[in-house]
């Protein structure tokens, strides 16, 4: 399953659907990518919220996805992570290591555009 990516502001806006296979996730990390690329996007906002569990790999892929579009200068948030899920995270000792982290959409679209706006500033000075 292809998960919708919309375009708002210069920000792309993704929710990543339950019911993921290794395919789908590897699918997703290329999708994201091209989209960042293509719209020359300034911002990633990742809605997770429908996300039951979140095993290792599916947490090393949005750490390596979010990590590759800083790397094409795109900020990242991840949003509406379950209380279950970030237990088992921790349980887990798997961390997202540098990815900003919102409760829900409106706190990730309101972190994302500190994040651009952090980073415009920085550049000007």
């Amino acid at each position: 399953m292809r998960p919708a990516i919309l375009a708002l502001k210069g920000v792309l806006v993704t929710a990543l659907p339950d019911e993921l296979t290794d395919h789908d996730i590897a699918e997703f990390q290329g999708e994201m990518l091209r989209a960042v690329e293509r719209r020359r996007a300034r911002g990633l906002v990742v809605d997770i919220s429908a996300l039951e569990i979140l095993d290792t790999y599916l947490a090393r892929s949005i750490c390596e996805t979010a990590e590759m579009a800083r790397l094409l200068g795109t900020e990242v948030v991840v949003c509406g992570m379950r209380p279950a899920v970030a237990l088992t995270l921790v349980e887990m000792g798997q961390e997202l290591v540098g990815i900003e982290t919102a409760l829900d959409l409106d706190g990730g679209l309101a972190a994302i555009e500190e994040l651009i706006a952090r980073r415009t500033r920085a550049l000007v000075d």
